[in-house]
């Protein structure tokens, strides 16, 4: 009871503060975006009417042409920042958080999120293709587990208070308590599972940033529609599951892309603080002709929702906007990646409205809501968040109708890719989460000690754990494997951090799942450091263990 009733006074608190950390960004990316494309290059790209833009395009006297210089001088700095300062607060953030959830016990050092806020405002502000729900999410995230860490909490803890930040600084950004709340949860597994323990916390944190933020700007959606949309007929929900079948192998193209442009900037010999600077001069030569693709892209989606853009253009756009998104944040640039998978859901609604001769309005709100839900792997969130952000609620039955198939529709095409999902650090279930991998071991070795587990046949009577005793490895799915290592005398390990021996961030990864100390069994954390003939207990591919065998005893 303790517990839960300090749970909800600190999600009271981080909602305050995502609400006030949500002013502040966009504060400043309204700062350097009237530094960058207003004053340099004197281009404005249509502007939500409820953030206090106007729905209209401004070209400088001296045309486009500097649009180029403003992007890639935005990356550069921004690449300088980051990977300076904190390598981890570059790309699009909520993946960062989702990875600090699963493998580093919710930890997320200091100094990322004002860093990763200045840079994306830096990297947005200067034209570049990225959304603000990324670094909304970090920066949010990193204030709850500081937080945590300073008030000495347990890793549940600080994993929960990450991500009641999350959800209130998205909450703040997008007008979307309950969506936001239930992306926070969602977001973490690409199956249809979640953490529903922090719910009630992330809901609570929502409610209160949203409202605060709601002193400075109001409580309207962000976008306008029309009040007349009218539920469809029979024949119209084929239409919409046509959206969805669509939307759904967008969905399987947008990551691909996505990450195969990052897997060809990371094979490129050069400093990765210049890399943001090449994406950035592709972005503005692409702007050159289409300065559609120029930042989240909101008030092109307006008018994506109004009817004012052509069939050819918003089929055009569709491409277009996914090589920006990938120019910007998988050369290294920091952003999010939501506004932006909006917009080509946006544009692809608007493609087919034009094609199958249906509303504009209706097809532009459940394109954006369907896109992202299977690229993301996170439907339920996104149906929320859309019909929240538009206020479109008489589209809930359609908008679900299409997130649905096109959920299925990714997955089933997406199941063999390398990349099948745009949030490469979700797993697949609780039991494929480091964090819960904790638990089925603590309640496996309970059972093991109290000799509660019946030996099958086939094992030939040799317990799981004398394999581990004996350094048999034990094959699992996956290609991966279960083994135990006695750190050796000597071993450069010694007194290092757990974290930095076996980094999360590696391709070809080992897991520290669990450290025996003598008679004791300690959990990996930020804090506890490696001693000589520690036993770990280890998830690692063929691959990562003949790169650190050296370490351990044979």
């Amino acid at each position: 009871m303790k517990k839960q009733q300090r749970l909800l006074i600190d999600s009271i608190l981080l909602g305050i503060v995502g609400g006030l950390s949500a002013q502040l960004f966009t504060w400043l990316l309204h700062l350097f975006n009237n530094v960058f494309m207003v004053k340099l290059a004197g281009y404005i790209p249509p502007g939500l009417p409820e953030e206090g833009g106007a729905l209209i395009q401004s070209i400088g006297s001296h045309g486009l042409w500097l649009v180029p210089v403003t992007t890639t001088l935005g990356g550069l700095i921004s690449g300088i920042l980051v990977y300076s300062l904190a390598p981890e607060a570059e790309g699009h953030g909520t993946d960062t958080a989702v990875k600090a959830y699963h493998r580093s016990g919710g930890f997320i050092r200091a100094r990322v999120p004002p860093l990763k806020m200045l840079a994306s405002a830096i990297t947005i502000g200067s034209g570049g293709a990225a959304g603000r729900e990324g670094p909304t999410a970090l920066i949010s995230a990193g204030v709850g587990s500081a937080y945590g860490t300073l008030t000495k909490r347990s890793e549940d803890d600080r994993r929960a208070l990450l991500l009641i930040g999350m959800a209130s600084g998205l909450s703040a950004i997008f007008r979307s308590p309950i969506g936001t709340a239930f992306f926070a949860v969602e977001v973490l597994y690409s199956s249809m599972e979640f953490d529903a323990w922090v719910l009630l916390y992330t809901m609570l944190g929502s409610i209160v940033a949203y409202t605060v933020n709601g002193l400075f700007v109001g409580w309207q959606p962000l976008f306008s529609v029309p009040s007349n949309i009218a539920q469809p007929d029979f024949l119209g929900y084929l239409w919409y599951a046509a959206l969805g079948i669509v939307a759904g192998l967008i969905g399987v193209l947008l990551p691909e892309i996505f990450y195969r442009v990052r897997d060809m900037f990371q094979s490129i010999p050069i400093p990765p603080h210049v890399k943001p600077a090449i994406g950035g001069l592709g972005v503005g030569l692409l702007a050159l002709a289409l300065p559609q693709i120029l930042g989240g892209g909101y008030g092109w989606i307006q008018e994506a929702i109004d009817g004012n853009l052509t069939l050819s253009l918003m089929g055009i756009l569709i491409l277009a906007k996914i090589i920006a998104l990938a120019l910007t944040i998988s050369s290294g640039g920091s952003g999010g990646v939501f506004a932006p998978g909006l917009f080509v859901g946006a544009m692809l609604g608007g493609t087919l409205a034009k094609i199958f001769h249906q509303p504009d309005a209706a097809f532009v709100i459940v394109g954006m809501a369907a896109v992202f839900a299977g690229a993301a792997r996170v439907p339920i969130a996104t149906l929320l968040m859309v019909t929240e952000m538009t206020g479109g609620y008489q589209l809930l039955v359609p908008a679900a109708l299409a997130i649905m198939v096109a959920y299925v529709v990714q997955r089933q095409f997406a199941v063999s890719l390398k990349y099948p999902t745009l949030y490469e650090g979700q797993v697949v279930g609780r039991p494929d989460s480091p964090a819960h991998q904790i638990e089925h071991l603590e309640t496996a070795i309970r059972l093991l000690a109290r000799r509660k587990v019946n030996i099958p046949e086939n094992i030939s009577h040799v317990s799981l754990q004398t394999l581990i005793d004996a350094g048999i490895p034990i094959d699992l799915p996956e290609d991966r494997m279960l083994l135990m290592g006695a750190i050796r005398k000597g071993s450069d390990f010694i007194g290092q951090p757990a974290s930095t021996c076996f980094p999360p961030e590696q391709v070809d990864q080992i897991d520290l799942v669990g450290i025996f100390r003598g008679v004791k069994l300690l959990f990996p954390g930020p804090g506890l450091r490696i001693r000589a003939d520690d036993r770990l207990l280890l998830i690692s591919t063929p691959n990562a263990w003949e790169r650190k065998k050296q370490h351990f005893h044979d």
